[in-house]
């Protein structure tokens, strides 16, 4: 791990990082010149950086808009290293996250409202942009997240992507410790969702399909495992639930979660569907219900997530990898064996590590 004492306010003229040069293919030792800091752009030494599906998704051209080469890597802890003159509210050695975001416009009406996460030429951290398989990764000011202390920064670079893309719904829709919440999945996001869920003093209902995760839900939050195979265990809960949380990228029985929803219920994704979901409108119409997505969340949003977490002792269940078998990584993620968040960790004070 990098010291922090080791801060430099010169910026990288080259960067070590790991990178896709096409589809589904193994990554490879990468060495790019980041050019100029910019006037507001931070460069932070990579200390550990989690592996999330959506690195997968554009690694293997899921999504169908990939642009090689990729140096992936969204969910980054480390220290600042350089500021750029108009940087603002850091300091060099400061330790810092980053997440889905690196940079939004700061001037139109979805930034200027405080929701910069909406930006449409927002940057994505590994979208047109170099991220965390590197030894170094640069951010605007604004998505360069302090980390708040009681984190175990080694553990906590999940929370800056999976970690607030599952807490910002209980911001944004108003969710309140009387709230019945359910959550789908528990996996890298669904893990996460029950842990805030039940710290945000929610009656939770966990769904899965697995009976083998039922005695890890209760352990991980939930007051109640419902099998969303089962009807008779779907109906035992109808009409109960103020929001589902569906945190898979799998199609499921619509219908049937549609029916757990109380009236005024929402149906909120925050995985990607793999195909158009289809739902009824009339119980849409006759219960008032609705059905929404989201994306990460906002500068403040991660703030309020980083410092709930800490607060709560709220923290990825992780498994680590050093950043020179990232390959090795990828590919456990990819076999659905992750439990539940990977993080690579530098090889050494340096980053990235030697060459495979």
């Amino acid at each position: 791990m990098s010291s922090l004492s080791s801060a430099s306010t010169s910026p990288s003229t080259s960067v070590r990082a790991w990178a896709a040069q096409e589809a589904s293919k193994p990554l490879a030792r990468f060495d790019y010149d980041p050019g100029p800091l910019g006037n507001e752009e931070v460069e932070i030494r990579v200390e550990h950086c989690g592996l999330c599906h959506s690195d997968l998704s554009l690694i293997d051209n899921e999504w169908g808009f990939s642009n090689y080469p990729i140096v992936g890597g969204h969910e980054v802890i480390g220290t600042v290293v350089a500021l750029g003159a108009g940087a603002k509210g850091l300091k060099l050695g400061q330790r810092v996250g980053l997440g889905w975001m690196s940079a939004s416009c700061m001037s139109c009406a979805s930034c200027l409202g405080g929701e910069p996460q909406l930006c449409r030429a927002g940057v994505p951290t590994i979208v047109g942009h170099h991220g965390g398989f590197a030894d170094r990764v640069r951010a605007h000011w604004l998505w360069t997240c302090p980390l708040p202390e009681g984190l175990n920064p080694a553990k906590a670079g999940p929370l800056l992507c999976g970690g607030i893309t599952v807490f910002s719904p209980f911001l944004n829709f108003d969710i309140k410790p009387v709230h019945r919440v359910g959550v789908v999945g528990i996996g890298g996001l669904g893990h996460l969702a029950l842990k805030f869920a039940r710290a945000w003093g929610c009656e939770v209902t966990a769904f899965t399909s697995s009976e083998s995760k039922r005695d890890e839900a209760l352990a991980l939050g939930a007051h109640r495992v419902v099998s969303s195979t089962d009807p008779k265990s779907m109906k035992s809960i109808a009409g109960q639930l103020d929001m589902v949380l569906v945190t898979v990228n799998v199609m499921l029985n619509w219908k049937a979660l549609m029916s757990t929803l109380a009236p005024n219920g929402r149906l909120h994704l925050v995985g990607i569907l793999p195909q158009p979901m289809e739902v009824e409108a009339f119980p849409l119409i006759g219960g008032q219900r609705s059905v929404s997505g989201s994306p990460t969340g906002s500068r403040q949003d991660i703030d309020t997530m980083l410092a709930f977490a800490a607060r709560h002792g709220i923290e990825p269940q992780t498994e680590h990898y050093p950043m020179s078998r990232i390959n090795e990584a990828l590919d456990h993620l990819r076999a659905g064996k992750a439990r539940y968040r990977v993080v690579l960790d530098a090889d050494s004070a340096d980053g990235a590590g030697p060459a495979a």
